[in-house]
């Protein structure tokens, strides 16, 4: 029997989360992996995983000479990477009106720019050599949007544009690129690790209280399991013809149909709007 070939991956945000489950599952099946953290403290326990194949590094990911520089460094010292998983992202939670603009940019640094920076820094590399997979986390939040969310949907929605246009631009380099849409999972997502915009405007009360109250009531009994996920990763890296879009979790496939729904209700109910808009002859009439 072959033995199936290992990789090497760089992971960005392994410190916890989806990234500490995908990196787990890739070092347990025999692959080598970067992974980026944001505490000194956690290089040394990300590398404490493993005494060969686990490699911590200190990145910020909104630091775009660091990521480059990065990327440059891990060719040299560990390898070509194989796979990118641009995990590294958080999420703020409040109404739009009641999101300080300065909280929008940060949220969008960190989870479009910072994982642009990624993608880009490894893409001159795998192009050369006519292979690779890029792989980024966006959410079920970047195909459905959600009230209360606005900024985090606003950014997945954005990474999402980028990554469907980039595998189209690299297909033809051998290099996949995988958008990963996770529902909710058993992390720390909606408790320590979101951000919460100031409350200011009563009117959004009768609306957002109770959303906010059913996401602290379901933080920590979610219905994904993070190792699922990760083996769902795996899984299609071995496949000749990954998928663009990677739902994961049955909330997310439901909420995320129920989205392609009402936008072809949309599509449908004003089809004879949309095509009145096209230029005919008539128009030249005098």
């Amino acid at each position: 029997m072959t033995r199936p070939t290992t990789k090497i991956f760089l992971i960005t945000g392994v410190s916890s989360g989806l990234g500490r489950a995908f990196a787990t599952a890739a070092l347990d099946a025999g692959h080598t992996v970067i992974g980026t953290v944001r505490k000194d403290a956690d290089v040394d326990a990300f590398t404490a995983l493993h005494p060969k194949r686990a490699h911590g590094r200190l990145l910020d990911v909104t630091d775009d000479s660091a990521v480059l520089a990065l990327a440059g460094e891990v060719e040299q010292s560990v390898g070509p990477v194989d796979v990118l998983i641009a995990n590294a992202g958080y999420g703020l939670e409040g109404t739009f009106e009641e999101t300080p603009l300065a909280d929008l940019r940060a949220q969008f640094d960190v989870n479009v720019f910072g994982a642009a920076a990624t993608v880009q820094a490894v893409l001159p590399f795998m192009r050369e050599r006519r292979r690779g997979h890029i792989l980024a986390v966006t959410s079920m939040g970047g195909l459905a949007s959600f009230p209360g969310v606005s900024a985090y949907c606003g950014s997945k929605y954005a990474l999402e544009g980028i990554l469907e246009a980039v595998g189209k631009e690299v297909a033809g380099f051998g290099i996949h690129v995988t958008a990963v849409e996770p529902g909710s999972f058993r992390t720390d997502w909606a408790g320590r690790s979101m951000v919460r915009a100031p409350r200011s405007i009563p009117d959004y009360d009768e609306l957002f209280e109770p959303i906010h109250a059913a996401r602290q009531t379901a933080s920590g009994n979610q219905l994904g399991n993070p190792a699922k996920a990760a083996a769902a990763l795996l899984h299609i890296l071995d496949t000749p013809h990954p998928p663009a879009h990677l739902v994961l979790g049955s909330d997310a496939l439901r909420l995320v149909r129920a989205g392609r729904e009402a936008v072809d209700h949309d599509l449908d109910t004003w089809k004879n709007l949309t095509l009145s808009t096209d230029y005919t002859p008539a128009d030249d009439a005098p």
